[in-house]
């Protein structure tokens, strides 16, 4: 009953991981970001995004043996990538204690301590369960069933500091002007609203000349026709974010700013 509870609980661990880890990737706007989570910061700059892209794969892979396969080699591939996880952690911890585990992409970014490796210490007890029994097949919902898999959660989350960093982020979210925000959503924001479809038939080319960012606000300039420049500004906050537009002529003189909403954010 204890290996059928644990089963279930490792298939979420890695589906978790997985797409935390793809997130994280994909999200990574501040440069050397990645360097600061799990095994990454030991190898070279280059190889830390497909390490991470590689290692959320093959989580992946193991959650779909567990749950596809009635074979014993993905239950042992699980026991050995949670006993190698628990060595890397701790070597993690000794030679660089400043950085994550990168276990859930960048919100595991608090230094490696013993929670994290504890976490990892129970998983790998998970997977020997669940590698000695065969645990094939749909559980039995029962109470003891429950109870089980119940406590399992309950543990996990006591060894997971990444709970209070969450709920540290969402109590103290930063301001607007120290948040990132990728400079191709922001064109999106800036393509959906009236200001462009108002000054679009005044554009050389569809592509910005030059951009970038000033607080919370996102500047895109653009060659006109008429060889005059029309710059764009895109609020980076709020679901509605306003957009404003300016014409800047030859000479260097500025007509008044016009300010639209987007139709969707």
């Amino acid at each position: 009953m204890i290996a059928a509870a644990a089963e279930p609980i490792l298939v979420f661990m890695f589906a978790l991981g997985g797409v935390a880890k793809l997130a994280s990737v994909g999200s990574d706007a501040e440069p050397g970001a990645l360097g600061r989570l799990g095994p990454a910061v030991l190898m070279p700059e280059r190889f830390r995004r497909p390490a991470m892209i590689f290692c959320a794969v093959v989580e992946f892979g193991l959650a779909i043996g567990l749950v596809f396969f009635d074979h014993p080699l993905p239950r042992w591939m699980t026991v050995a990538f949670f006993a190698v996880s628990t060595y890397v952690l701790w070597d993690l911890r000794r030679r660089r204690p400043d950085v994550g585990c990168g276990c859930f992409g960048e919100v595991s970014a608090r230094p490696v301590g013993l929670r994290s490796i504890g976490r990892t210490v129970v998983l790998t007890a998970m997977a020997i369960m669940i590698a000695l029994h065969n645990t094939s097949g749909l559980p039995h919902l029962t109470w003891t069933f429950a109870a089980w898999l119940g406590g399992g959660i309950m543990l996990l989350l006591i060894l997971s500091p990444e709970i209070e960093e969450s709920l540290a982020r969402l109590r103290y979210r930063a301001p607007c002007e120290q948040r990132p925000f990728p400079a191709d959503r922001a064109f999106s924001r800036l393509r959906s609203s009236t200001a462009w479809r108002a000054h679009y038939p005044m554009l050389k080319s569809e592509e910005p000349s030059d951009s970038w960012r000033e607080l919370c606000w996102r500047f895109f300039a653009f060659d006109a026709v008429d060889g005059s420049d029309v710059v764009f500004a895109v609020y980076l906050s709020g679901r509605r974010p306003p957009v404003r537009a300016a014409i800047v002529g030859a000479d260097g003189r500025q007509a008044p700013l016009q300010e639209s909403i987007p139709v969707s954010a």
